[in-house]
């Protein structure tokens, strides 16, 4: 009878990183709980601090330990299921038109304000890129009917520093006003069709935004220290207005999805990426991290980037959310309150049958893991005959205090 614990993931990985440099990281900064919290989950995921099961081979008497895991959503080995659970339940929501990709970004001016005031900066982001989009939508020169569409927050570039923009996967066309015809978006002299011209919405979202940045201002709701101290002056503030407003803000709509189908598994490998994966983390090294990252700079090529490991945890941390931050946001005909009888109405619109919901099963997340990727853990990986039997819970270690207890110091 052979016993083994569950093998992990070859390579190296952030949980790795964290276990051996986060200790002496914590002792030379001062961090809000909610990062420490999430440090705290990464590096016991999958450990037996979170406690697991045993099973054992029904044929060959095999054994095996798994390990349960943290789901936090900053967590880059808890997004995989949660992603595919995600992409099922939004394809209720698919239409059979086409999707466009629109990705809001702002200036790296705003970069030092995002940091300090991340809850207010990207309320704004949201507000500022819906409330564009929905107008544009509606106006009669642009296309002239109720659009739908997904934003999701993505707070980083590939070198993980601070990049905040916004992926929006926007419905081609829209319902008109009087709820009969399903309008498409105009073509362009190339024939094909577009959403927006790109300036058009670069333009509108720029003053949207920062007309909310100058209320937010105004009523008090931005903090000023570090980088950004000086704006506390008002004159220093409306200076550094000024030089937004004369930037040229960059905004862009990709070409049509291949089919609607494509476009929620797309967007999937979005709404549960986090800072950086796992598969892109090379080694550990004399003190530094080597990780994989693609420099949009030069011709997309990927390269490899060293980064000390105390830096690496820092520009990690730049991406933590604020607590009960809400990053995936649905907006006009995908909105949560009403979205079911409005999309309804567009297939009847469109002259496609109703969606039938499927009957609700009572499944475990082993099942979920078969559909959705084709893994049957339930097979031995030893005989690949038998079934593996669940023999033992493991209780989590309670007996040693949480890592979270020896943050705070």
């Amino acid at each position: 009878m052979s016993q083994q614990v569950s093998p992990r993931p070859a390579g190296m990985e952030v949980s790795d990183i964290f276990r051996e440099y986060s200790l002496a990281y914590r002792k030379t900064q001062t961090l809000p709980i909610y990062h420490l919290k999430v440090i705290g989950a990464i590096e016991q995921c999958r450990t037996a601090a979170l406690g697991g099961h045993k099973d054992k081979c029904d044929e060959c008497g095999h054994i095996s330990i798994s390990y349960n895991s943290c789901r936090n959503r900053h967590c880059p080995k808890c997004q995989g299921l949660a992603r595919e659970k995600w992409i099922l339940s939004r394809e209720r929501d698919l239409l059979p038109i086409e999707y466009f990709h629109v990705v809001f970004t702002l200036p790296d001016d705003l970069n030092p304000m995002a940091l300090v005031n991340q809850r207010v900066i990207y309320n704004l982001l949201f507000k500022a890129a819906s409330e564009t989009l929905l107008e544009l939508g509606k106006d009669p020169k642009h296309l002239g009917g109720e659009i739908g569409f997904i934003a999701v927050l993505h707070t980083w570039g590939q070198n993980l520093m601070d990049h905040p923009h916004l992926h929006c996967i926007v419905t081609g066309g829209g319902l008109s006003e009087d709820g009969k015809r399903w309008i498409l978006p105009r073509k362009h002299k190339s024939k094909k069709r577009f959403f927006i011209h790109v300036n058009v919405i670069s333009e509108l979202f720029k003053h949207k935004f920062l007309y909310y940045l100058q209320v937010a201002y105004h009523n008090n709701k931005l903090d000023f220290f570090g980088k950004i101290r000086f704006l506390a002056s008002k004159r220093q503030f409306r200076l550094f207005i000024n030089t937004l407003y004369d930037k040229r803000w960059v905004s862009y709509c990709k070409e049509p999805f291949g089919g609607p189908q494509q476009v929620f598994h797309y967007l999937g490998s979005y709404t549960h990426r986090v800072a950086i994966s796992n598969h892109r983390i090379i080694k550990i090294e004399n003190g530094k991290v080597l990780f994989r990252y693609r420099d949009y700079h030069d011709g997309n090529k990927i390269k490899v980037m060293s980064l000390d490991a105390f830096e690496f945890i820092r520009r990690f941390l730049l991406h933590i959310l604020p607590r009960g931050f809400i990053k995936i946001r649905h907006y006009g005909l995908l909105s949560n309150r009403l979205r079911r009888v409005k999309l309804d109405h567009c297939r009847e619109v469109l002259g496609v049958p109703a969606y039938k919901e499927p009957e609700e099963t009572c499944k475990g997340w082993q099942d979920d893991l078969l559909e959705f990727t084709g893994v049957d853990l339930s097979i031995c990986p030893m005989c690949g005959k038998g079934r593996m039997i669940k023999i033992e819970d493991i209780r989590p270690m309670s007996h040693s205090p949480p890592r979270i207890n020896s943050f705070a110091a």
